[in-house]
């Protein structure tokens, strides 16, 4: 796709030089003739072929040709957002997942600091600006915590959808008017249309997760990133200076945002510190990236000894599973015929690019009469030069939501079906969120065989076919949306299946029988949540360990030693999820979770080969009863307990590195304690025990303690 500097040079004079000084340059057409080359009276009369009015002051204004794209372009976002948003609320819900980063909330507001449970600093939250852009609107508004994530969630969702569509809208600025110049074009929106009709896009726009935050900071990068490849000539203004050094600022969030979208952050970052540009603004711009995760990396390494979340190392995303991946990329596409709408795509983006390449050429010009050709600096000059632009923007785009979407291929995917897909597809969507569709101007020149005509009419023939096949792509691309929207995985809602991937919502609803289940005290309604209600209630003031059994209506508890002071029993519970559990559950009462979401013991055990994606770590029971000092047997123990495991345990939890883990994280947080975080989260990052007790104490080197039930 070639820039809009390229394609303007011969275009004839056009507003688009410099455009981002004003907001109101949006859609500019490209004038070329006045009129067809007939010597038609009624049509050389006309005025400007790009429909630029021209007062009395002499001043050109908006004229029909700039009108059509921008009316269309205003239409469709704001049917697409509308449609968006109705679909998104029909399908309102908070995932249990989305429950978690509330528990956060509660302890920030508690005066318990960023943490989980009180008491250990744990980060249990992968998005760190959700957490504080949720913990900021609710301490705004003093509103219900699940109803802000829900409100916050719908409105960034539903936003990022007009936002991209701007942004492509303004890419193809100078694109307007067709091969001649001269035509009408409509702007039409394709890769939008295609993100809202994926029946996941709608269920994770409110599902109290971070989807719709991500989406949006992508949004707002790809609209700077196009303004900045467009400021050529008004980059050394202060207006201008300011608009690079915001763009470096947002491309820096991207690892608060979530870690893997670093990649996209890092490329857009990369691309402008590589263009053109003094070292002051250089050192301007890395110093506006870096100041916010910098600072709150170094904050994350001292508090919570750690250099990423701990979810990343509950789930071990540096790990890889490329056949699982593969499997959840036939799980979003199969059910919706998603090849199609993409493969339509790739097809409109190919016209769009061979489309500008013929309009240059038609022009007279040759690669050495592109702007830039004959300069004569030195290559690197040359090379550093074409980066600011719009070919190196789109490129820069689709490598970045490409590498994205390889990641999660090879991570394995998820659970829930579709989501981590959906940023990596809602990226490589950018460049085309719509397309331009030209009718040619001078439809009739396109029959005349006369040699003064013969130029136009090729030129319009060959337009014509490019809107009617655009047009087609489009209008096939709104049926399929029409017809797969509401498509559902098979058995969605009953059976999770062995691949392991699970219409999350759907699953919900079904087993709780309520189609928009928002708060905790709609889980209430999960097996087992009621009944782990009364227990808790039974026994906070003794203490112990509830754990989970077959029965929904009842839960075990392993109880305390007597001689442990009143002040020292704590209760806690062992549940896999982990959302419910916590948000239904009094501040002091500790909740942990078998796959270490929440739970660093569990968290640093190694990843299960086949267990199920996002649940491949699950730590033995025992482990937790011999970590609370629960009392160790039979009959206190709960019957299914193995007691030699909870000896072992015992042993195992002895393991000098495990307790400078657990130290890192419980003890009292001094100035002398965050220095020794900061040097060991290195080690506690990448730091491993083994599942089973026995295997743990022959790593650690430990002594095997008798059996209590020889073999």
């Amino acid at each position: 796709m070639q820039s809009p500097e390229h394609s303007s040079s011969a275009q004839g004079p056009t507003t688009d030089v410099d455009s981002d000084e004003s907001d109101t340059e949006k859609f500019e057409a490209a004038p070329r003739e006045t009129a067809d080359g007939n010597g038609d009276p009624a049509e050389s009369t006309r005025g400007p072929a790009d429909g630029t009015v021209t007062t009395r002051t002499g001043v050109r204004g908006w004229g029909p040709r700039q009108w059509v794209p921008a009316i269309s372009f205003v239409i469709g976002a704001v049917t697409t957002a509308t449609f968006f948003a109705i679909g998104a609320w029909q399908r309102r819900w908070i995932a249990d997942d989305g429950l978690i980063v509330l528990r956060t909330l509660r302890n920030l507001f508690a005066g318990n600091g960023p943490v989980f449970n009180a008491g250990e600093r744990v980060e249990a939250n992968t998005s760190t600006a959700w957490t504080y852009l949720l913990w900021f609107w609710a301490w705004v508004t003093d509103g219900q915590l699940e109803y802000v994530a829900l409100w916050v969630a719908l409105v960034l969702s539903v936003a990022a959808i007009p936002i991209a569509m701007y942004g492509t809208a303004r890419l193809f600025g100078t694109r307007l008017g067709g091969l001649g110049g001269d035509g009408w074009t409509l702007l039409l929106p394709l890769g939008a249309i295609v993100y809202i009709a994926l029946p996941p896009a709608r269920d994770f726009a409110t599902s109290g997760l971070e989807n719709g935050l991500c989406i949006f900071w992508v949004a707002v990068l790809w609209c700077q990133l196009v303004a900045w490849s467009r400021r050529r000539g008004s980059g050394a203004s202060w207006p201008g200076r300011a608009a690079t050094i915001t763009l470096a600022f947002t491309a820096g969030l991207a690892p608060l945002i979530r870690p893997e979208l670093t990649v996209l952050g890092g490329l857009a970052l990369l691309l402008v510190l590589l263009a053109p540009s003094s070292w002051k603004m250089r050192i301007a711009m890395v110093v506006a990236a870096a100041v916010l995760p910098v600072g709150y990396q170094i904050f994350r390494m001292g508090y919570y000894a750690l250099l990423v979340p701990n979810p990343a190392v509950a789930k071990d995303a540096s790990g890889s599973k490329w056949h699982q991946g593969f499997i959840y990329v036939g799980n979003l596409f199969g059910p919706y015929v998603l090849v199609l709408p993409v493969v339509l795509a790739v097809v409109a983006g190919i016209m769009i690019v061979v489309g500008n390449r013929m309009r240059v050429t038609d022009d007279g010009l040759s690669d050495g009469d592109a702007p830039g050709a004959t300069d004569p600096r030195s290559r690197p000059a040359r090379w550093s030069a074409s980066l600011q632009s719009s070919t190196a923007v789109v490129v820069m785009i689709l490598v970045a939501g490409l590498i994205s979407g390889v990641y999660w291929i090879r991570q394995g995917g998820d659970f829930m079906h579709g989501r981590v897909l959906l940023v990596p597809l809602f990226t490589l969507m950018l460049p085309l969120m719509v397309i331009p569709v030209t009718i040619p101007g001078h439809v009739r020149a396109a029959f005349r065989r006369t040699p003064a005509t013969a130029d136009r009419a090729r030129r319009t023939r060959v337009q014509l076919v490019g809107s009617v096949v655009m047009a087609a792509i489009w209008v096939t691309t709104l049926v399929w949306a029409i017809d797969s929207h509401e498509n559902v995985l098979p058995n969605a809602g009953i059976d999770i299946g062995r691949s392991g991937i699970v219409d999350e919502r759907r699953f919900y609803t079904t087993n709780m029988g309520n189609q928009n289940p928002v708060t905790a005290e709609d889980y209430l309604d999960y097996p087992r949540m009621r009944a782990m209600v009364e227990w808790i209630d039974k026994y906070h003031s003794q203490g112990g360990v509830i754990l989970p059994s077959f029965n929904y209506d009842e839960w075990y508890i392993a109880k305390l030693p007597g001689d442990i002071p009143k002040d020292k029993r704590k209760l806690s519970v062992y549940f896999l999820n982990l959302g419910m559990t916590s948000m239904n559950a009094p501040l002091d009462v500790r909740v942990i979770d078998q796959m270490g979401l929440a739970y660093p013991l569990a968290a640093h055990t190694e990843r299960l080969e086949d267990g199920r994606i996002g649940h491949d770590k699950v730590l033995p029971s025992e482990w937790v009863v011999a970590e609370a000092h629960a009392f160790p047997r039979k009959p206190v123990l709960p019957g299914y307990l193995d007691e030699d495991v909870v000896r072992q345990a015992e042993v195992a939890l002895t393991c000098p590195e495990t307790k400078d883990r657990f130290e890192s994280y419980e003890g009292p947080w001094t100035f002398a304690r965050f220095k020794s975080n900061l040097k060991e989260s290195f080690k506690f990052t990448d730091y491993r025990i083994e599942r089973d007790p026995e295997y743990e104490i022959q790593r650690c080197g430990l002594e095997m303690p008798p059996r209590i039930h020889p073999r």
